[in-house]
């Protein structure tokens, strides 16, 4: 054996498992990040889930008070089963969305209630509702990080590469509508 052709051969096997553990690294990168997606995923649909049910509690309270406030009841009503109904995370985001502004409208009638909100099984669903929706926020937000982080590094290369390779494409922002950013207005 010729003793340069060994170095070069060497040389060459030594790129390739350098290549091998550079493509393995990435590709586990991007599969981290994926996990985190869902992991973070999975815990903002553990609050929701929270908040889906504490709904009904809370609307069958205000209705006792509130017996003439029927649209909101039903929008608080239809906007619950969207979120049941909600399949992909799109559909999760947007359904709650939705919810979150009918809670809003919600809350206003509640204003014109003062019986109501003194109520002690009021107060205590309000209480577990207010803490529920900032847990939400909460979950909201990592999740949020997550996915930007996973974004991120899918839209730069390699990650980009990594990603294809795995079939792992960007994932949807869990942001707040439009009308939803509005403060609802309270009048007596």
């Amino acid at each position: 054996m010729n003793h340069p052709m060994v170095k070069t051969l060497i040389a060459i096997c030594a790129v390739f498992v350098i290549s091998i553990f550079i493509v393995l690294a990435g590709i586990n990168k991007v599969i981290s990040l994926e996990e985190s997606v869902k992991s973070s995923w999975a815990q903002v649909e553990n609050v929701l889930q929270r908040r889906y049910d504490l709904i009904p509690n809370y609307v069958e309270t205000v209705k006792g008070y509130a017996k003439h406030e029927k649209d909101v009841f039903v929008t608080v009503t239809q906007a619950r089963s969207k979120v049941g109904n909600a399949s992909s995370v799109k559909e999760k985001i947007d359904s709650n969305t939705d919810l979150s502004s009918a809670l809003a409208r919600l809350l206003v009638v509640v204003e014109q209630y003062p019986q109501l909100k003194a109520d002690q099984n009021f107060q205590m669903l309000q209480y577990e509702l207010a803490g529920t929706e900032n847990r939400i926020a909460v979950e909201r937000r990592r999740y949020n990080e997550s996915v930007k982080e996973l974004n991120s590094y899918i839209r730069r290369i390699p990650g980009r590469f990594y990603a294809k390779i795995m079939g792992i494409g960007p994932r949807p922002y869990f942001e707040v509508k439009d009308e939803a950013k509005e403060a609802p207005k309270v009048s007596f």
